[in-house]
């Protein structure tokens, strides 16, 4: 690894002719995800490059009221002529688990969960009980439609483009991507956060909210709190190029 200890600019090019759209934590906010679209489209309508895609970061589901409709959208309306790709977040990793393992109900319900299932037409009050768990985790998978159960399963850790790494919580510095782990790729905060090394590439990421899009030489953090700000954020790379939309 290199040490850049006074550099703050991204050094990182997007592969040629394209244009990359990251987007960050949804949480359940259809409303701003239909609104950043409309911006994208825009956006692409008038860029030169052959080649579009769009990269979201995870988290779409628990906390914010529409979890249904957001998976609804990725699922049903992708944006015309652009590429998409979609990584899981360690809240969608929640509510797979939770399928599985009713065990975790109480932790999940803790960190959103509430929502998503009121989403699906599941309100919740206190769950008492394994048995309690267990229906609930029973009735939700009854509930969900084959294509977002199929999305969910098929949710990739990580996607590379050009110069860029896009995970949706970041990486443990020093570790090759092949040997990262699905803990770090979907929960680490520190040591990566506060990391001065080089990672070879540009990593892209959410998880941690922050007040503005927090830029780095190493990383970019687009998770702007969508379901407390009211603003989803989009991180558009073209050439050596970036800048950002904001619902």
């Amino acid at each position: 690894m290199t040490l850049w200890p006074d550099a703050d600019t991204p050094r990182a090019r997007a592969p040629d002719d394209t244009r990359i759209y990251a987007v960050g934590d949804v949480h359940g906010r259809a409303d701003l995800l239909d609104r950043l679209h409309d911006e994208i489209r825009r956006d692409a309508a008038s860029a030169p490059e052959s080649r579009k895609m769009i990269v979201y970061l995870g988290d779409y589901v628990d906390r914010g009221p529409d979890s249904a409709a957001v998976l609804s959208t990725l699922t049903e309306r992708p944006l015309d002529g652009i590429e998409q790709v979609c990584l899981k977040g360690n809240h969608e990793d929640f509510l797979l688990r939770f399928l599985d393992d009713p065990g975790i109900c109480d932790l999940w319900l803790m960190n959103g969960g509430r929502a998503t299932l009121r989403s699906y037409g599941l309100p919740v009050g206190r769950v008492g009980g394994d048995e309690a768990a267990a229906a609930l985790s029973a009735e939700l998978r009854a509930r969900l439609p084959d294509a977002h159960l199929r999305f969910l399963e098929g949710l990739p850790l990580s996607h590379q483009a050009g110069g860029y790494l896009f995970v949706h919580a970041g990486i443990r510095p020093g570790v090759e991507l092949s040997r990262q782990t699905a803990e770090d790729l979907l929960w680490i905060r520190e040591p990566f956060l506060g990391s001065p090394y080089d990672h070879g590439c540009v990593v892209v990421h959410g998880h941690t909210p922050v007040e503005a899009p927090g830029v780095r030489f190493n990383r970019i953090n687009i998770d702007t709190g969508a379901v407390w700000s009211g603003c989803l954020t989009a991180l558009v790379m073209h050439a050596d190029q970036w800048s950002f939309l904001r619902s």
